[in-house]
């Protein structure tokens, strides 16, 4: 028995027409060529017809791709995988500007993207001060209460922000927290509107923060970057000054990542 069988019997959700479909794409994958279906069938040790109707379904999904009979993993397979590499990419690429943050701010500098509706913390980089915000990385916070969250629900197609909200709720941390859709989508106007989001002790008591988009080559949000500090030092006449850092070494990121203001408006204006 493998370490992996013996896991999986160990664990109370297995689906075992799932589990035949991960074995059949992992089997493509190592072979990395075409099988036929008697072939999947003897890697994988699954009866022809059942391993036909799988392959039938991952080929309706664009998991796999069918060639005179034979099989080969999918391009919607590209895709899922691209989404993953380009966040490994982006935390590379964002730490020379994290640091950047920090020393034109004197603030903390996080990097987060939008994961099942949460903010997921991705990187950050600390000032060399006494006073300073402690954070971790792959700490997951809520997005509606955030400015990193803020800056990415912004750019979500309004559907799929109500299911969002629908789904997670909008739970109060601190008497500023936003509790319904209506004050959110009126916040997430004026982070459209002007190109930064603020956490105004919304989260945490005490705690502000001031959060940007990051976006991809096509103009998708696909992150975001903030600072984050105590509120005696994040003051209102501070706060805009600090955003208009926020927003530069985001922006400067995301042309990093191939984003093209000129580029993207042609592209949508061809696409219409």
């Amino acid at each position: 028995m493998t370490k992996k069988e013996a896991v999986g019997e160990r664990f109370p959700y297995r689906i075992q027409v799932l589990d035949r479909a991960v074995a059949i794409l992992e089997l493509l994958w190592q072979h990395g060529r075409e099988l036929n279906v008697q072939a999947i069938s003897a890697g994988v040790g699954v009866n022809h017809n059942t391993v036909r109707r799988i392959l039938k379904a991952l080929a309706y999904h664009g998991l796999v791709e069918e060639d005179g009979g034979s099989y080969r993993l999918g391009m919607k397979l590209f895709e899922l995988g691209s989404s993953v590499v380009a966040r490994l990419d982006v935390r590379v690429r964002a730490r020379p500007y994290l640091e950047r943050l920090v020393l034109e701010t004197g603030e903390t500098a996080h990097l987060c993207i939008l994961d099942r509706g949460e903010v997921l913390y991705l990187d950050k980089h600390e000032p060399m001060r006494t006073m300073r915000i402690p954070s971790e990385i792959g700490r997951r916070n809520p997005a509606h209460c955030t400015a990193v969250g803020k800056a990415l629900l912004a750019y979500l197609p309004e559907p799929e922000l109500e299911e969002l909200v629908r789904r997670q709720g909008l739970r109060a941390y601190t008497s500023r927290t936003i509790t319904t859709l209506v004050e959110l989508k009126r916040e997430l106007a004026q982070v459209r509107e002007q190109g930064y989001a603020v956490d105004n002790e919304e989260f945490e008591e005490g705690l502000k923060c001031v959060g940007a988009p990051v976006r991809d080559y096509s103009g998708r949000v696909v992150a975001s970057i903030s600072i984050a500090g105590p509120a005696f030092r994040l003051t209102e006449e501070r706060i805009p000054v600090l955003a208009q850092s926020v927003m530069e070494v985001a922006r400067e990121l995301s042309r990093e990542l191939g984003y093209r203001v000129e580029e993207v408006v042609s592209i949508s204006r061809a696409a219409s």
